[in-house]
């Protein structure tokens, strides 16, 4: 009875062992079949992506030989993490883009993309709630950088200004203020809200964002006549872009290289550089002439750090009034803060304010030259680096500007201190 039972026990055992066995080999066939599924669909998938750039690298090809243009497994790596980055805008891969990648990730752009990152995070949330309320993809906010650096006092060279760059008469179409106390340019806020409007615009005229903000550069009426030469109905901004201004045709490929850059900043290795504005913020509505440096002392911040989150106002002076209410973004206010003195502060108006007088048009294509406000002559003992810090630029775009291939510069030659762009 004994050995009976032993027997019983052994033969379940192996049994037992026999299905167990099975069952694994059952679950290494299934892991090896999809693994060999994945990797099959991985392989087609790239032999169909270095297809499509072999293809696409022949658009545009009228300033260089593309023979020698080589795409390899790393432009397969970009172009499925573009893929995965793209929402509404086309991030499209070619030889062009991959330069601008090649050039935002390299070393000397190390410290600037980290300034670029570390201001987006003020500017980009900020972006993000205007482009959407005008229903604009929240993607359009690198386009920022590539204008202005995140600079909201940036001026180029024929007098586009602000963070998003308007000229003087395509402010004025889209109701920003230019006059003695404001310029709206400037302002983060209304600058962006105008700028949506114009992309928003440019896309229902055109169809495709990408000659959209191509347009943006160049002017709609340049992206119009592109396209009539051309000869196509309803191209692609590469089928256009060997008929748009050179700059143009770089435009798009910097936003598109700005984009992925910075969309995989911690992959590229760039970490934000702090900013000294302030991330948590407040927005307070005037209706009469306020004086900037008195509320910095109400909330006991420094003027200065007040008037960055306020660069619109030229005299450190918020000219509101009843008619026309004007915007005064302040540090988020604490609980132990003097709300009395603040209190005083903004309602205590400033004394004999000027009469409000519209700017003129500050267009330089309108005057016929470059004044010299926007010029400097290289002294002894002065460098890129040394005129660099004294505008607040770096001395990547002053090389840029001026068409500079080393940091050499004679004594007594003009340096271009700010950017010009091809804007209609």
């Amino acid at each position: 009875m004994i050995e009976r039972k032993k027997t019983l026990l052994a033969i379940s055992f192996a049994l037992s062992t026999f299905c167990l066995f099975a069952q694994e080999s059952s679950i290494d066939e299934m892991r090896n079949s999809t693994q060999a599924i994945i990797l099959a669909s991985l392989d087609r998938e790239k032999a169909a992506i270095l297809q499509q750039l072999d293809s696409i690298k022949f658009v545009n090809a009228g300033e260089q030989d593309v023979e020698g243009v080589v795409f390899d497994i790393d432009d397969v790596h970009v172009v499925r993490k573009l893929n995965a980055l793209a929402r509404e805008v086309p991030l499209d891969y070619n030889q062009y883009v991959r330069k601008y990648i090649d050039l935002y990730s390299s070393k000397n752009y190390a410290g600037h993309m980290s300034r670029m990152l570390g201001l987006a995070q003020y500017y980009f949330p900020l972006y993000e709630r205007i482009l959407s309320e005008v229903g604009v993809p929240k993607e359009i906010k690198y386009l920022s950088i590539i204008e202005s650096a995140l600079n909201p006092h940036d001026v180029s060279r024929v007098g586009a200004t602000g963070p998003w760059q308007f000229m003087y008469g395509t402010a004025k179409m889209y109701d920003l203020t230019m006059d003695n106390y404001v310029d709206e340019r400037k302002d983060p806020i209304a600058s962006s809200y105008a700028a949506a409007k114009y992309m928003k615009e440019a896309y229902a005229e055109f169809g495709d964002w990408l000659l959209a903000i191509a347009s943006y550069n160049c002017g709609k009426g340049g992206v119009k006549r592109a396209i009539l030469r051309s000869g196509k109905i309803q191209p692609s901004f590469w089928e256009v872009a060997p008929f748009l201004p050179k700059e143009t045709r770089n435009y798009i490929p910097a936003y598109i290289a700005m984009t992925y850059t910075l969309g995989y900043a911690q992959d590229n290795g760039i970490e934000a550089k702090e900013s000294d504005l302030a991330l948590n913020t407040q927005v307070l509505e005037i209706d009469k002439f306020v004086s900037i440096s008195e509320v910095a002392k109400a909330i006991d911040v420094s003027e200065e750090s007040l008037k960055l989150l306020n660069p619109a106002y030229k005299k450190g002076i918020v000219n509101g009034s009843d008619e026309s209410h004007r915007r005064l973004i302040i540090p988020e206010l604490i609980e132990d803060i003097n709300r009395e003195q603040l209190y005083l502060a903004l309602n205590t108006a400033v004394e004999k304010p000027i009469q409000i007088v519209e700017t003129a048009n500050d267009d330089i294509r309108v005057s016929g030259q470059l004044s010299a406000a926007k010029k400097h002559q290289v002294r002894k003992g002065e460098n890129l680096a040394f005129i660099a810090k004294k505008y607040n630029v770096s001395v990547q775009n002053l090389k840029a500007w001026n068409n500079l291939k080393n940091s050499n510069v004679r004594v007594g030659f003009f340096i271009a201190r700010q950017k010009r762009w091809c804007k209609q």
